[in-house]
């Protein structure tokens, strides 16, 4: 039986070679957006992470006939709550364009915040759609706090803003190693629970195709 071809719906080739590893015993063929031609944008109107994935990976499975992995991602702060969630990359002034503004405008919103209030955690969900129309959702999360001022080089976003609760809130997730990161955060979480969901997925197609 020839692979199921996947696609993947981003554009950053790096993310591509992460989910490929993470992948590599299925029998897929990974594939992403650029690759495939596809160039359009898909508008995030949903309330939720969840809604957004699923809006993302229906409109690429559309327009491909592939299967397609989506996600959708975010920080919750609990004393704003709940902000900036599905807006976390878009979250500030109309004019804030880097992540080095928006990280600004929410520490700003929590200035005075006592440590004790400034949890957080991160979320991501992922969504499976089939070209049947069939929809499987998988989530991560992991809780930390947000920070009083940015710390660490590595990562994006508001990883130096975000201390890291399994660590004890003794560093960012900006101070952490990539790969130590990639094991406890909030999108390898959601990706290693959305490969059991694909792996189903992929048996029941099998299935049907054998009987």
């Amino acid at each position: 039986m020839s692979p199921t071809r996947l696609l993947i719906a981003t554009h950053n080739p790096g993310k591509v070679r992460e989910y490929r590893e993470l992948l590599a015993d299925l029998p897929l063929e990974v594939t992403y957006l650029d690759a495939e031609g596809i160039t359009f944008e898909v508008d995030e109107t949903g309330s939720t992470f969840e809604e957004n994935a699923i809006l993302k990976a229906r409109a690429y499975a559309a327009a491909t006939g592939l299967l397609t992995w989506a996600d959708d991602s975010g920080l919750e702060v609990d004393a704003l709550n709940g902000e900036p969630g599905v807006r976390s990359a878009r979250y500030g002034a109309p004019d804030a364009r880097s992540d080095k503004e928006r990280t600004h405008y929410l520490l700003a919103k929590l200035a005075g915040v006592p440590a004790a209030d400034r949890s957080a955690r991160f979320r991501c969900v992922v969504a499976l759609v089939a070209p049947s129309g069939e929809v499987q959702t998988a989530e991560g999360a992991f809780d930390g706090r947000v920070a009083d001022a940015a710390r660490g080089d590595n990562g994006f976003g508001y990883d130096p803003v975000f201390l890291v609760a399994d660590f004890d809130y003794a560093c960012t997730l900006a101070e952490l190693e990539p790969a130590v990161k990639n094991q406890i955060s909030h999108r390898g979480r959601a990706a290693r629970n959305a490969r059991v969901k694909l792996a189903q997925m992929m048996e029941t197609r099998q299935h049907e195709e054998s009987s």
